[in-house]
């Protein structure tokens, strides 16, 4: 890894309105705020990750360095590289808060934005034959 290689990087799905919807927010702020953090779209970078795209596109994944997370693990390590997000970060793993959170994510949001990514593929792959 370069001195310039960022220590945080995010897998995350561009083709799901939802998780492009968010990341890319995130994105433009790291930009702006000039944050070493690296966003990399599993539809093409899933490979970069050594990661199956499928399985990539279940949850949000961030590598913050060389230790991959992921679902609220890896949000809580997203937010607390931005300084507006820091205190989400905090919140979010509180000791009530943070199973509370990760059950949330993990058996209600993530499977559902999952299930609507199948389904969004189907209705492309259907369209295309």
């Amino acid at each position: 890894m370069s001195d310039t290689e960022p220590k945080t990087k995010v897998l995350y799905n561009d083709q799901c309105p939802v998780c492009s919807f968010e990341i890319n927010h995130y994105k433009g702020y790291a930009e702006r705020c000039a944050l070493p953090i690296r966003f990399d779209d599993l539809n093409t970078e899933a490979a970069r990750w050594s990661m199956d795209a499928d399985v990539a596109a279940q949850r949000l994944y961030v590598e913050k360095d060389g230790q991959l997370l992921s679902g609220m693990p890896a949000f809580r390590v997203l937010w607390a590289e931005m300084p507006r997000y820091r205190w989400l970060a905090r919140v979010t793993g509180w000791p009530v808060i943070r199973p509370l959170s990760e059950f949330a994510y993990d058996r209600v949001l993530a499977p559902l934005i999952y299930r609507w990514h199948k389904k969004r593929q189907t209705r492309i792959q259907s369209r295309s034959r």
